[in-house]
């Protein structure tokens, strides 16, 4: 068997890849891996043509910055407005000790180091996954999947299928905050496939025949110098089907709440392009992906502190949210007159002679009377707009209070932005805080205090003090 590193890989192992591409892999390069014709055995999907794995080309998100490795310094990943652009493209694999691609494959190992990095990188601020694979190998996949969906904790993920997010790229995309594609992307393919090749047909026509000496009843299955045997083949079966299942679930993990893991089983590796994704529930949105990167750097420029602000909103009481954006009272504020001829209650002084007031009975009419004033409405549960309206109000306040502590910080007096949050700060107060802070310690630099030096002589007094003296003194005697 020629290329024997790259046949080990590809036959009798689970991939997770779109079956389509399977076969075209092995009419194509079948023939020069194993050294003779590959036929198709219960096989439904047409020969695709084509042979050339995808030459490595510079990321659509990020335009030609890939093409200038030392751009981005260190980083393993350009940055495009705090953004990190993670691609994900060609046949995945677990193991490759480098970054990006290479001969038209991408590693699992490279893109978890891509991963780590940007969840460190304090210039990162979100990161977006530039899909397009028609998937890869099991191992590893799992994994990177998981890590892909802890670093959301902290910093939003979008993933933009770049026409194909099938296997383990599906797997990948699925772990993202948001999925969008264009009006031709296709994702999908939740199943495993493993291929099995037969060579012994072939090698009893050379008159070759091949001996395999083992120990453990296990040892050779699946072997490409014999048929498949059915006990074989079945516990082949058992193995993928529990893989689709991991599959499944690790899917539904990702999509909490828009894909659960039957639906996802129930697909039957199915794979959906353009709106029947989103109807399916695979996918967000269908846009063309440029814009949709607009869309995602708008929101990251909107709410420089998203992981921050999402973590209180998620830990604060709603009423405490509420109280959050309100404006402070100045404690030194007086009441003053409504205008109404009626002064604060604080101010009325009570008077002991006079009646207590009766409580009257609600009529429907009052409100109708003048001068009548409405009863309070009783209070509800918010609404699903109330809610968005105050979570944008809130990622509002923290990116002010966040810039009002960068400007601080330039002038030398430090802030802290979380406590701020935490407490319900609002940025009126401190920024009145930061411009007392900032007065305080003008004042402190221009007035300067210091003791009499005992080196120096003493001063004299001065002419026009002596003479006031003398004046006094004289005018005292008259």
């Amino acid at each position: 068997m020629l290329h024997a590193r790259i046949a080990a890989r590809a036959f009798n192992t689970p991939l997770l890849v779109e079956p389509s591409k399977a076969m075209a892999f092995l009419s194509g390069l079948g023939p020069r891996i194993l050294g003779r014709r590959v036929e198709m055995v219960d096989s439904e999907v047409a020969d695709a043509p084509g042979t050339a794995a995808p030459l490595a080309r510079a990321s659509i998100l990020a335009g030609g910055l890939l093409e200038d490795g030392h751009r981005h310094g260190d980083a393993p990943y350009p940055v495009v407005d705090g953004i990190a652009v993670i691609e994900i493209a060609g046949v995945l694999i677990h193991r490759g000790g480098w970054i990006g691609q290479s001969s038209g494959q991408t590693s699992y190992e490279g893109i978890s180091a891509q991963i780590e990095a940007a969840a460190s990188d304090p210039a990162v601020r979100g990161l977006a996954l530039e899909i397009d694979s028609f998937g890869g190998e099991v191992a590893g996949v799992f994994d990177l999947a998981d890590r892909i969906r802890a670093i959301r904790g902290s910093k939003p993920v979008w993933a933009f299928v770049a026409e194909h997010a099938f296997s383990a790229g599906y797997a990948l995309a699925s772990q993202a905050d948001r999925i969008l594609l264009p009006r031709t992307g296709a994702l999908g393919s939740i199943g495993v496939v493993v291929l099995h090749a037969d060579l012994s047909g072939q090698l009893d026509q050379d008159g070759v025949r091949v001996t395999l000496i083992h120990s453990g009843r296990h040892k050779v299955d699946g072997n490409p110098y014999q048929p498949l045997p059915e006990s074989v083949q079945g516990d082949i079966q058992r193995e993928i089907d529990v893989l689709r299942f991991l599959f499944a679930e690790t899917v539904a993990a990702g999509r909490a709440g828009r894909l659960s893991q039957e639906a996802a089983m129930a697909t039957e590796a199915a794979t959906y392009r353009g709106a029947d994704a989103v109807t399916a529930g695979l996918a967000d949105e269908v846009t063309d992906l440029a814009r949709g990167f607009a869309s995602f750097r708008q929101l990251l420029a909107r709410t420089p502190t998203l992981s921050l602000a999402r973590t209180h909103r998620a830990s604060l009481p709603q009423p405490r949210q509420e109280a959050m954006m309100t404006k402070e009272t100045d404690p030194e504020d007086s009441p003053q007159d409504t205008g109404t001829g009626v002064t604060d209650i604080d101010d009325a002084e009570p008077d002991p002679t006079a009646d207590p007031p009766a409580l009257a009975e609600p009529s429907p009419a009052a409100p109708d009377l003048p001068g009548a004033t409405a009863p309070a409405p009783a209070p509800t549960a918010p609404q699903a707009g109330n809610l968005a309206e105050i979570s944008l109000r809130l990622r509002e306040a923290a990116a002010e209070i966040t810039e009002i502590a960068a400007q601080a910080g330039r002038l030398g007096i430090a802030i802290d932005a979380a406590k701020a949050l935490r407490e319900g700060t609002t940025p009126e107060a401190l920024r009145k805080q930061v411009l007392q802070r900032a007065a305080d310690a003008s004042d402190a630099r221009d007035v300067v205090a210091a003791a009499p030096s005992p080196v120096l002589p003493k001063a004299s007094e001065s002419p026009i003090v002596a003479a006031a003296k003398r004046a006094a003194a004289s005018g005292h005697r008259a």
